[in-house]
């Protein structure tokens, strides 16, 4: 198991905090779970949990790939 002392989840640029959050809960409510950022994250499946994250993984690739080419894609 990787070790996590270096705190490799931390936000690099803290400006982006409010719109990676607000993302987050966009996220979420498009997968079924409208009240995200009020639920003890402790009692959802961790499948749940791994499918936010993992949705706001794609998409920030998706808008990072649209930056590097000047283009524009829909979903």
């Amino acid at each position: 198991m990787a070790n996590n002392k270096t705190g490799s989840n931390r936000i690099l640029v803290p400006e982006a905090r409010q719109a990676l959050d607000q993302m987050k809960l966009e996220i979420a409510s498009e997968l079924g779970l409208s009240n995200y950022n009020t639920i003890d994250k402790g009692n959802l499946p961790s499948r749940q949990n791994g499918y936010v994250g993992g949705y706001m993984t794609k998409r920030l690739v998706e808008m990072a790939q649209q930056n590097m080419t000047g283009g524009t894609t829909t979903r």
